[in-house]
């Protein structure tokens, strides 16, 4: 892949002149790169939309290589300081070592992109417990780690011992027994905390009147309402529910999928398109999850149209 080896230049020492140079540079904010990052896209050296004046060759040349991969340089310099340092060789050996557990050369913008501090990883320390418990403890065949990496890169960054293998337990220790689907469809729920994320958003589906066999049994319905924000999701449409439209815990418990649709977009309006008539009342999962056709086409055969 072009770039991949253009890293492999010898190792830079960089000054402290080096650094601010590269910190002052014009239009060196991650927005005026932020191209090159989401697009994904390996660029060559004559798209590159950065001016590099008064640096030393080498840390042009390490710049230049990032973007020729697709990665945003000056966002990854700006959330690891350590790319500064770090050789060219042991930035190809992590590139090399992800390309030998299937990842492809494509994915690696994306991946970089989101967790820059991969770069600078220890293969040993960091990457191989990763695989490891993905294989061990999740029963991830190996021809599946790219779709799971992929899916949440995050769990590339994240340690095993203090985030991923204690997330694991409190999953399973609330029911979630199919730990490949829990790889390969809900991997954003590993890189979650306990304390901070998972046990707060279980409590307020408590607070709301629920068992917590209830609350469970909802999130392994929809595990997905584990990603979703108590103050901006959950707190709003619960009020809605309750205060506008009428509804209750039982129809929540019957369709915990109503957190996933947009207030603004889909619940108001057609509660309000449902209020124009003759007030009717459709089940939420029929409400909202059917076409716009087809609930135009319910609520005509409700009204007796």
């Amino acid at each position: 892949m072009p770039g991949l080896h253009s890293l492999c230049f010898s190792p830079p020492s960089f000054s402290n002149s080096a650094t601010s140079q590269l910190a002052s540079l014009p239009g060196s904010k991650p927005s005026s790169l932020g191209s090159a990052a989401s697009s994904s896209k390996p660029h060559s050296p004559s798209e590159i939309p950065i001016s590099l004046p008064d640096l030393p060759s080498h840390v042009k040349e390490k710049i230049l290589s990032l973007e020729i991969m697709g990665i945003d340089s000056c966002r990854a310099l700006s959330l690891n300081p350590a790319l500064l340092d770090a050789s060219p060789d042991s930035i190809h050996s992590v590139i090399s070592y992800l390309c030998s557990k299937g990842i492809h050369h494509k994915d690696l913008a994306r991946i970089f992109g989101m967790c820059p501090k991969l770069l600078t990883s220890s293969i040993r320390s960091d990457l191989s417990p990763v695989f490891a418990f993905l294989s061990h403890d999740l029963n991830v065949p190996d021809a599946r780690f790219r779709r799971v990496i992929n899916k949440c890169p995050r769990l590339l960054a994240s340690s095993v011992r203090d985030q991923l293998r204690p997330a694991f337990v409190y999953l399973q220790r609330l029911g979630f027994r199919d730990t490949n689907a829990l790889a390969l469809q809900d991997p954003v729920l590993l890189v979650s905390s306990v304390e901070n994320t998972l046990i707060p958003k279980l409590d307020f589906l408590i607070g709301m009147g629920l068992s917590r066999e209830e609350a469970v049994g909802m999130v392994l319905r929809c595990p997905g309402l584990f990603t979703f924000s108590v103050e901006n999701n959950f707190k709003p449409k619960y009020e809605y529910l309750v205060e506008e439209m009428g509804g209750t815990l039982e129809e929540l418990k019957e369709f915990p999928q109503y957190f996933a649709f947009s207030l603004e977009k889909r619940i108001k309006p057609r509660h309000q398109e449902m209020m124009m008539g003759r007030g009717t009342k459709l089940p939420l999962s029929v409400m909202l999850k059917s076409t716009d056709d087809e609930f135009k086409e319910l609520l005509m055969m409700q009204n007796g149209v």
